[in-house]
């Protein structure tokens, strides 16, 4: 009891860490662009550069869980009843919660490329409606995922299956929470004219991995919760 009562603290503890490096970064970063003008074309060249970099580490990252996840559902161990998902395991329907999220996530990444556009052609009503209408999406999607996890049948501990489920889904939540902060981070530099339609790369990096989350959200319903069901 007290074990996971620690765990729980250390876990909060380490997420508020990763939240506060976060914010001192992209302060360091908008007085670079907005207040020193560091931010010539080379450097968004090489900011541009790093973000594909980073995307591409977090596919290897989340690539490492479909590995796993693919092991072990592809030719279940005896000890798992030599089926998938486990006879103990009562999995979730893909056709209730997790098909709402992907139809919501799926629609944030069209309103992401709206205010996109809507920033290139200098609408600023249409970027501040769409960029505000991604957020709430995104919001939307964290508190269903978490009303999903407070009803789940099963947990982390339960065989490979929940804690194949648990590291991909929750990391993926974790990567929808830090996603829609950048994006609550991009439309409050935009409601300080810090983004002109030429010069928006903080939005773009945004935009990015916004999209980015969204793809990964749509393997994860394909393959964990309606062929792994």
């Amino acid at each position: 009891m007290h074990q996971n009562i620690y765990g729980k603290y250390i876990l909060i503890l380490g997420f508020c860490l990763l939240i506060f490096t976060m914010v001192m970064w992209w302060v360091d970063i908008i007085d670079e662009a907005f207040e020193d003008g560091f931010h010539t074309l080379i450097v968004q060249q090489g900011l541009k550069y790093g973000m594909i970099l980073f995307i591409v580490s977090e596919i290897m990252f989340f690539f490492a869980f479909f590995w796993a996840y693919f092991h072990s559902s592809l030719a279940p161990a005896v000890e798992l009843g030599a089926i998938w998902p486990p006879e103990a395991i009562q999995a979730f329907s893909p056709w209730e919660i997790p098909l709402l999220n992907t139809f919501i996530l799926l629609l944030s990444g069209v309103t992401v490329t709206w205010a996109h556009h809507s920033i290139i052609n200098k609408l600023i009503n249409n970027t501040i409606y769409s960029l505000f209408l991604t957020i709430i999406l995104a919001i939307l999607f964290t508190i269903l995922q978490a009303y999903e996890y407070r009803e789940a049948a099963f947990d982390i501990s339960d065989s490979v299956y929940g804690s194949t489920f648990f590291m991909a889904t929750g990391f993926h939540g974790l990567h929808v929470i830090l996603g829609t902060i950048f994006l609550i981070v991009a439309l409050i530099r935009y409601l300080f004219a810090q983004f002109s339609n030429y010069h928006h790369f903080g939005f773009e990096a945004a935009a990015w991995y916004w999209h980015f989350v969204d793809v990964v959200w749509l393997f994860l319903y394909i393959w964990v919760y309606a062929w792994g069901n």
